[in-house]
């Protein structure tokens, strides 16, 4: 499996499919496993490093930074585990629909896995904005992070200066916006704030690469704001959005149209309930 990055305490791994990142993050007190993620063999790489990084003597904690399936899908490969996640993920009224998903794709591909396919249980449930999260001298701080999906949470760890931003940030796709781009720009609000007031030391995203740099990460807001702002304007307008310019920047105009036009037909809901 590929490692995007590994230096103490910390490892991104990256899967060959969408470019999926699960990260662990090891600290004197525990180890921090995020999404763990997609193909069998893949979750028993990330499997593999955690039981090396325990030893035996540090828990592990699960933390999903939504719920959507591709990030959930590793989850029972870690039975003793706590786990973390949003209040709005623990409420997901899909849940059924979700494990539909995981099951359907093992089927099409022909995939087994070792472990059962379950929805996370989770022990701590985060429901405010700056919630700390205490585990002995490892400080998490949370925010509520909806509009992709309805229950996303951003995570820093506060003592490495890692910021999990989940299916945001990324570099290599424009937002998918599957729940609402209000909230969607409300999130990228907090995002602004976090990047300016907690200065983090590292940018972890669902999809694509990390970065470390402060003016990397202010890109991708402005980015992602501009994104829905102009495309929110194209549908008041009936303007055409210029598609054609997206493909400059984004590599993969098949499936990515797709997702492309689901923001538009999303937006055209919200603009029709106004």
């Amino acid at each position: 499996m590929k490692i995007q990055l590994r230096e103490e305490g910390l490892c991104i791994f990256e899967s060959a499919l969408f470019r999926t990142n699960s990260t662990v993050i090891t600290t004197n007190d525990l180890v921090l496993v995020v999404d763990p993620n997609w193909l069998p063999d893949e979750v028993e790489a990330i499997k593999a490093y955690v039981d090396q990084q325990t030893a035996g003597r540090l828990p592990v904690y699960l933390l999903f930074t939504h719920s959507d399936y591709d990030h959930i899908i590793g989850y029972k490969a870690f039975p003793n585990a706590k786990v973390i996640a949003s209040g709005a993920f623990v409420r997901n009224t899909t849940q059924a629909s979700v494990l539909k998903q995981i099951n359907d794709f093992d089927d099409e591909y022909y995939i087994k896995r070792i472990y059962p396919i379950e929805y996370p249980h989770v022990d701590f449930i985060i429901e405010q904005d700056a919630s700390v999260l205490e585990l002995g001298q490892t400080k998490l701080i949370f925010w509520q992070a909806p509009g992709h999906n309805p229950d996303g949470l951003f995570t820093l760890v506060e003592s490495t200066g890692v910021w999990i931003a989940g299916d945001y940030l990324s570099n290599i796709e424009f937002p998918y916006i599957y729940h609402s781009s209000y909230e969607y720009e409300e999130t990228l609000s907090k995002a602004a704030n976090i990047l300016q007031h907690y200065q983090p030391k590292l940018l972890v995203t669902g999809h694509g690469d990390h970065t470390h740099a402060p003016a990397e990460i202010q890109k991708r807001i402005t980015e992602s704001q501009q994104y829905i702002k102009s495309l929110r304007q194209s549908v008041e307008t009936k303007i055409p959005y210029p598609t054609h310019l997206l493909w400059n920047q984004y590599a993969f105009p098949g499936v990515m149209g797709r997702f492309h036009q689901e923001n538009i037909e999303l937006i055209k809901r919200e603009l029709s309930k106004s």
